[in-house]
This record gives structure tokens, sequence and C-alpha cells, in this order.
């Protein structure tokens, strides 16, 4: 006959056994954790207002969040280890990330590839006929794949985020659907705002630093007359300078605005040769790394208020 000592040291380990295989009933199921990856800082951002609430879903930033556009980057060690342990990989598109290539399937075969890009409409070439003032190729026909840097477009592509995290998350998909719905209503109401300071401003023809607000200009009715970079952080040359200085001139045009993610130097040098107003209007092509949920409608606000001090009313 067992004594109690027995029968005690016996159902304990009957509970260890059961705590340990998860068999014990009375903890409620957990959801299955979805680890999400986004390539930038804007569809960090986008993707963060969409999983609130989706209990096991995480979403982690892979690039600095203050690296700017990443055209040159190269894969760290760490960013390979990230690649790894996600489930899924949330991209710009239309070629913004031309550095992954090979390196993301060795670094993960089975991870799922989301282009935010897929739901815009009437894409814009990355540098259009106003920026000609060099006679070299720099990818004049590719795609502008800064469509972020519109609310109009960053209604899209959360709307696009969502609806491809709800196919591989179908348990979670009333919250993707609502949160993006939510989330575009608010871009698209600051697009209409963007489009109302438009009808009021003296001006429309601006020069930019590179071709990142090309989308915002197209919803505004905005006159980019010329580009200064070709690539964003390559200073154009001499001559170079002499033709966008001779463009500059020819067009009239009211403001030059500089992106605070890349040296102003160049701006300042053209605005006072040709006795224009420069600024700064920021892509939030990056921020920072405890960047609030509602950031990006934050800076879009203080472009707006930059837009119209240095366009002037009617």
């Amino acid at each position: 006959m067992k004594t109690s000592y027995e029968i005690i040291k016996k159902n304990l380990i009957i509970f260890v056994i059961l705590m340990a295989t998860g068999l014990t009933s009375p903890a409620r199921a957990q959801a299955p954790s979805l680890r999400i990856l986004c390539s930038t800082f804007p569809v960090y951002q986008i993707t963060r207002n969409i999983i609130q609430g989706r209990e096991g879903s995480s979403a982690a930033l892979m690039l600095p969040a203050h690296l700017g556009c990443p055209h040159d980057y190269v894969l760290t060690p760490k960013d390979m280890h990230l690649l790894a342990a996600a489930d899924i990989f949330i991209i710009n598109g239309l070629g913004l990330e031309q550095f992954l290539g090979l390196p993301l399937r060795q670094a993960n075969p089975e991870i799922t590839v989301i282009d935010s890009s897929q739901g815009a409409s009437v894409i814009l070439a990355s540098e259009d006929k106003k920026s000609s003032h060099d006679d070299h190729d720099h990818g004049h026909n590719a795609p502008n794949p800064h469509l972020f840097a519109s609310p109009r477009q960053a209604a899209k592509i959360a709307i696009s985020i969502a609806r491809e995290l709800s196919r591989i998350d179908p348990d979670g998909k009333e919250i993707y659907l609502r949160n993006s719905e939510t989330y575009a209503e608010k871009m698209n109401a600051l697009a209409q705002e963007f489009t109302t300071l438009a009808s009021t401003l003296s001006s429309k023809k601006i020069i930019t630093q590179h071709s990142v607000f090309d989308y915002l200009a197209r919803d505004m009715g905005l006159d980019v007359v010329a580009v200064i970079e070709s690539d964003p952080g390559q200073e154009p040359s001499a001559s170079e300078m002499i033709a966008l200085i001779k463009t500059a001139k020819a067009s009239q045009a009211k403001a030059i605005f500089a992106e605070p993610q890349y040296p102003s130097r160049v701006i300042q040098t053209i605005a006072k040769e040709i006795g224009i107003a420069s600024a700064t209007l920021d892509p939030v092509a990056t921020g920072p790394d405890d960047a609030d949920l509602d950031y990006y409608e934050k800076v879009m606000r203080d472009n707006m208020d930059t837009l119209s001090s240095t366009l002037g009313a009617r």
C-alpha cells in the first residue's frame, strides 16, 4: 500500500509533466505568433497602425529608422538574422529594396513577402523630363518608389498590406481591415487638406532635392520644375549646377526644398544664386526609434505649414 508521501510525490510529478506539455486546461489559448518584419520606416509605421489589437502579431523594423531611402544599402549580419526569424517581410516595393535580391531567400526560404506598392495606381517614373539637367542615364524610366510621401498613396498602401495580412492570418482579418480603413480615412482626409492648401498658394512652381515628393506634388497640383539630385545624396557636378540654375530662373520657381535626410549645402547655394526661398520638407522617410503611431500625420502637418509660409497665400 502506497504511503501518503508516495501519492503526493506521484501527483506532483504528473502535474509537472502536464504543465511542461501544455495539457492543463485553465489557461486561455494564445493567438498564434506572427512575426512581421518591415523593410523601411514608412512601411513599418503603417504596419504598426494596421496590426494594433491583433494579439500575437508583432512588427519590427529591419533598416535603421534614421537611414532614409536605402538606394545603396548593403545588408548586414543583423539584417540577415532578422530576416531568418520573420514569418512575413513587408517591403516598399517598386525597386526601393534592390539590395535584397538573393540574400533574402538565403536567409529565409520560407518567408512570405508582401509588396506594399501593389495597391498603388498610376505609378510615376523615378524622374521625369523636368529633371533633365544632365545627359546621363540614372534610371529615369524606373518607377518612382516614394509612394509613402503622399498621404493619398499611404492610404492605398495600408489597404494593400491589410488585405495581404488578412489572407495570411484569416483570424485577424476583421482587425486588420478595420484598422486599415480607419488609417486610410485619416490619410485621405490629410490629402484633402493638402489639396485645399494648394488652392490658396500664390505659386505652385517648386524645386526639390530629389524625386521623393513627386506623388505629393501630383496630388496638390504643384509643378516640380527641377530636381537637384538624380540619386539621393549625390550632388550635381559644376555643369549640372549651371544648368539647374538656368532652368530655375527660366521657370520662375518660387521655392526650393531640402530634405532633412540629406545635406542641404547645394540647396542653399542655388537658392542664394537665383534669389528664391529655401526651406525643408520632410517626406517621413525616417523618424525616431520610438515614433508615435501618428508621427506621419504630425510631420505632414508641419510640411503644410512650411508650404504655406514659403509659397505664400494668394
